[in-house]
């Protein structure tokens, strides 16, 4: 006799590439699911996110059943363990954290960065990645280190870390068998920065810039851990300042203002301009053809928001497939 038949609810939880299938009585607790989930995953409660068709808001005390959970559900379980963790907890709440961190900020100078200077050695060794580390498990972890230290040592992530007061513990991978819903995770604001470097056939690395650009994210997390408007506003900052720095470096100066540019807004125009006015424009699709009565600028302005529409759209799929939120 099957499990449905004595009013059982059966329902298959994957968790990094593993099926869990589990049997449980209908008025069985959210709670009591998660902490089986966790038996198995070693993912605490905490951590764990649940997505299924048909998920409803509800608490922990509350059934299965009445979160929506039916005979032959099929769940996905994202979240890091505890291990993954450091199997440290928070000593101070979310909202102390997020107070104390501003009020630090703004008691500090901001740094002033020069195109004819150099920061100092002491600055540079305390707003960077303090360790490199790929998963040597891996098929060639050479080349991931080469990967990683290139992102570390990028001239624009630099000066945002530093114009910041960024500083990481640890810069590494995830794997993609491992973890192949994430793209990134920030572990404890900023002890370690977890990227995905790898294609999901372990074939060959993600473009670069799809990398860089999940790093910009994963150090936001640094002040604001969910994805609130907080955090959207200090990273469209920190896009933004990356994709000025390196337009202002091309151009020999940290200032861009001059005859005939358009100031960017928002971190999407301002990466927008560096695709359109950087001669990159002929890659980009979605824009429609182009007609004869079309003049530069209106050419130009075109490009424009179609990369801000595909720039805005990949942001949405990072924000789906980030870990840090909510820990």
């Amino acid at each position: 006799m099957d499990a449905s038949s004595n009013g059982n609810i059966t329902i298959s939880v994957s968790h990094r590439g593993i099926i869990h299938p589990l049997s449980l009585l209908p008025d069985s607790t959210l709670a009591y699911l998660q902490a089986r989930l966790e038996e198995l995953t070693s993912v605490p409660p905490s951590n764990q996110k649940l997505l299924y068709k048909g998920k409803k808001v509800v608490a922990e005390d509350v059934s299965i059943a009445e979160a929506g959970l039916k005979d032959g559900t099929k769940v996905q379980l994202i979240g890091p363990t505890a291990e993954e963790l450091g199997g440290l907890k928070a000593t101070e709440s979310e909202h102390q954290r997020k107070e104390r961190v501003l009020q630090e900020r703004a008691q500090r100078a901001p740094v002033k960065v020069r195109s004819t200077g150099r920061a100092s050695p002491s600055s540079d060794s305390q707003y960077t990645f303090h360790k490199i580390e790929p998963l040597p498990h891996l098929p060639n972890p050479a080349a991931a280190r080469d990967l990683l230290t290139r992102l570390a040592n990028d001239p624009a992530i630099r000066h945002v870390m530093r114009k910041h007061q960024f500083a990481i513990g640890l810069l590494t991978e995830l794997a993609p068998h491992e973890q192949p819903h994430l793209l990134g995770l920030n572990v404890n604001a900023g002890q370690a920065i977890k990227l995905r470097l790898r294609t999901d056939r372990y074939d060959g690395f993600r473009t670069y810039k799809e990398v860089r650009r999940v790093l910009c994210h994963e150090l936001t997390h640094n002040v604001w851990g969910d994805h609130d408007n907080n955090f959207k506003e200090l990273n469209s900052t920190l896009n933004k300042e990356v994709a000025e720095f390196e337009r202002a470096q091309a151009a020999g100066t940290h200032h861009l203002a001059g005859p005939g540019f358009e100031y960017p807004h928002t971190a999407l125009e301002a990466e927008a301009q560096e695709y359109v006015l950087g001669g990159d424009a002929q890659t980009l699709g979605g824009m429609g053809a182009a007609t004869a009565s079309d003049t530069p600028e209106e050419r130009r302005r075109r490009i424009l928001d179609a990369t801000m529409r595909r720039l805005q759209k990949e942001e949405e799929e990072l924000e789906q497939r980030c870990g840090t939120e909510g820990h």
